[in-house]
């Protein structure tokens, strides 16, 4: 049902957009970038938080982290992780396969400026299985997101991490 809400949502506002299924798991930001043979930054995890009582998205590079002293600047307090029970009742897609498109339930959509560290990323499409590949950008725009910077840069070689 849920890759079936994010075809429908492609066909109505980006018909151009194809889906990538691979059939074997996207469900991480490893497997998926081994799967879909990019670097695990192209990868665009979708988060699921909790922000005071708000519920919402953020959308980042799979090797980034949330950063909790810029998340409640930006947000106006600290994000909680929901569970997977909640999360798919919110979003109507399974954790692995949560995405930004075809939602259940209308959710506040964040891209962390991370994304725009490339040129197209691949955010999942409803499905442990698929995803999408589009610029940082149309996925913005196609989800209505506000740009926020809420993420911790990835660790590099030799920092120590």
């Amino acid at each position: 049902m849920s890759l079936d809400s994010v075809r429908i949502f492609l066909a109505t506002h980006a018909p151009d957009l194809e889906i990538i299924d691979q059939g074997r798991s996207t469900a991480t930001v490893t497997e998926a970038a081994e799967t879909l043979g990019v670097l695990p930054g192209q990868i665009a995890k979708t988060l699921s938080v909790r922000v005071g009582e708000r519920r919402l998205l953020v959308v980042a590079r799979g090797d980034a982290r949330l950063d909790n002293r810029k998340t409640k600047d930006a947000l106006g307090g600290r994000p909680r992780m929901l569970d997977a029970d909640e999360v798919e009742a919110l979003t109507g897609h399974p954790v692995g396969g949560v995405c930004p498109f075809g939602l259940a339930t209308p959710l506040p959509v964040y891209c962390d400026r991370s994304l725009r560290d490339f040129a197209i990323v691949y955010p999942a499409a409803g499905s442990r299985t698929a995803s999408v590949a589009l610029t940082p950008d149309r996925l913005a725009a196609l989800t209505g997101a506000t740009w926020i910077d809420v993420c911790q840069p990835p660790a590099l070689p030799g920092d120590g991490a």
